[in-house]
């Protein structure tokens, strides 16, 4: 029994010990993993931000090498482009209004208060849609005939100011790739007059010349690309916009003849 007891007490001193000691391992590896791990992440931020960092640094680098002439009024007509394209998405969002529930108070009102209650509906709303049936409705008491005139022509004058300075737009979109294949052909000169200076066909010579005529129309093509696509949704809204407004001015003609029409009962 002694024997055994020993026995025990023996092999659990070796277990214990055995226990301290990869623990102690355990300890002692720890840091070195933490260690490498910060190490590792600080690594991985670093290239994050010199990725970061190098592309701004690129493409300031590239822009200066293009030449501060035609790659300043490249710059100019997207900065110019954009200012007109957000003017006039801001004022085309604002423009727009709910054609069906206007139609539905314009009619209520009409039936409950007449021509005046019908108009102070339109004075409280605000879009092209209800300037147009507040003109129709100023001249619902002369005749039918003059109301729909009245329609027809404010809703031309309402067209041109939903399309006001889109011209512009248009104008930047052809003229920033112009202005870089204008470049392109500049650079071109600029190498051969090299090449001529030099008397000697060097790629170095024509290196130069090269890569501004390439920047300049790289840079012509991203700004117009980039108009393009606020053009093409400025007149998707204009669009959308005037089919209301031509729905809304039928409504309206069919509102007053039945007006007109219970007026005479």
């Amino acid at each position: 029994m002694k024997r055994l007891f020993s026995t025990l007490v023996i092999a659990s001193i070796m277990l214990f010990g055995a226990a301290q000691v990869n623990a102690t391992n355990y300890v002692t590896a720890q840091p070195d993993n933490i260690v490498n791990f910060i190490q590792d992440e600080e690594v991985a931020l670093d290239t994050q931000e010199e990725e970061s960092v190098g592309f701004h640094q690129e493409l300031k680098r590239r822009f200066i090498e293009g030449g501060p002439g035609f790659m300043g009024i490249v710059l100019l007509c997207l900065i110019l482009g954009l200012a007109i394209a957000i003017e006039r998405i801001i004022f085309l969002n604002l423009s727009t209004t709910n054609t069906r529930k206007l139609a539905q108070d314009v009619e209520d009102a009409l039936n409950s208060g007449g021509i005046e209650a019908a108009k102070e509906v339109c004075r409280n709303t605000r879009g092209p849609v209800a300037s147009i049936y507040y003109q129709g409705l100023d001249r619902a008491d002369e005749s039918i005939e003059a109301a729909e005139k009245a329609v027809v022509a404010y809703g031309g004058v309402q067209m041109g100011t939903l399309e006001k300075n889109v011209s512009w737009v248009s104008l930047f979109i052809a003229l920033a790739p112009m202005l870089g294949f204008m470049g392109t052909v500049i650079g071109m000169i600029q190498a051969f007059d090299r090449i001529e200076a030099a008397g000697d066909m060097q790629p170095s010579l024509v290196a130069g010349g090269i890569k501004v005529a390439l920047l300049t129309t790289v840079f012509g093509l991203i700004v117009a690309i980039i108009l393009q696509i606020f053009y093409n949704y400025i007149i998707a809204k204009i669009d959308s916009i005037v089919n209301d407004m031509e729905d809304a001015s039928i409504l309206l003609i069919d509102m007053l003849v039945d007006y007109k029409n219970r007026k005479r009962i």
